[in-house]
């Protein structure tokens, strides 16, 4: 099965309205199963029944904050695992350190299992899914070099870095760059 993806132009420096334009690539996510949905697909051809696996999540989705917060990690066996992360301010001294105030952006990471990532790399295929312009969906790159003309640039030499972040954006989700 192929991921879809689109075609964006983007400023190479989105502070600079004059900056050249690149095309990046975004991924172009489909809609999210429901819960059952998702635990009836993945439980098909097991003897697991669905609701034994909702019950399983629901039990994890309670325990996986309990332990974050004691300052454990979790690890899911095969999956990968979660961990707690935050930014801080500085103090110019530790006498003037508040955890309170000087700690933000606190959230729960996943870092995917080193195998269950190269699954998913090593069985991904591209597929075309547009191109954005002007606020312009064309539905393929074809159509859009039909309706445009040809476009500018050559098309299939444009990405994003990992993550689709702008050029020289850091990203901070991705724990593994």
């Amino acid at each position: 099965m192929a991921f879809k993806y689109s075609l964006v132009e983007r400023r190479t420096k989105p502070s600079d309205p004059d900056s050249e334009k690149q095309w990046y690539g975004t991924p172009q996510s489909a809609a999210p199963l429901s819960g059952k949905a998702m635990t009836r697909a993945a439980t098909k051809n097991t003897t697991t029944a669905p609701i034994e696996m909702e019950a399983s999540l629901d039990l994890l989705s309670d325990f996986i904050p309990d332990q974050l917060l004691q300052g454990h990690t979790v690890t899911l066996p095969g999956l990968g695992y979660f961990r707690l992360t935050f930014k801080s301010k500085g103090a110019p001294s530790v006498e003037d350190f508040d955890p309170k105030e000087m700690f933000y952006d606190v959230r729960p990471v996943f870092v995917p299992d080193k195998e269950f990532r190269k699954r998913i790399q090593d069985g991904i295929e591209f597929e075309d899914g547009g191109v954005t312009k002007d606020g312009v969906s064309y539905r393929t790159r074809a159509d859009y070099l039909l309706k445009t003309g040809g476009g500018s640039g050559t098309p299939g030499t444009g990405g994003s870095e990992p993550g689709g972040n702008e050029p020289g954006e850091e990203d901070t989700d991705d724990p593994l760059a």
